[in-house]
């Protein structure tokens, strides 16, 4: 398997205040299942956030635009038991 190399790396880590000026959105395929959601922001360079929409205001995860692309591909991809 080829490797493209590690996708979250300390100098990608970043903190909330890091996420200044984030758009937050959530899935238009979210529907309504009870505001179970998860809310991302994409709009900052070099960063992509992850947060609960029920928690708005408590820490978010963040990734590489790298990593988000290849979670997203990998997610429409694959079949996925429910």
């Amino acid at each position: 398997m080829h490797s493209r190399g590690p996708l979250l790396t300390s100098e990608h880590e970043h903190r909330a205040s890091d996420l200044t000026g984030a758009q937050w959105r959530t899935s238009t395929r979210s529907g309504t299942n009870g505001g179970d959601c998860v809310e991302v922001a994409d709009n900052l360079p070099g960063v992509v956030g992850i947060r609960d929409s029920k928690d708005p205001t408590g820490p978010a995860l963040t990734v590489t635009p790298t990593a988000w692309s290849a979670f997203v591909t990998a997610v429409r991809t694959t079949r996925l038991p429910h």
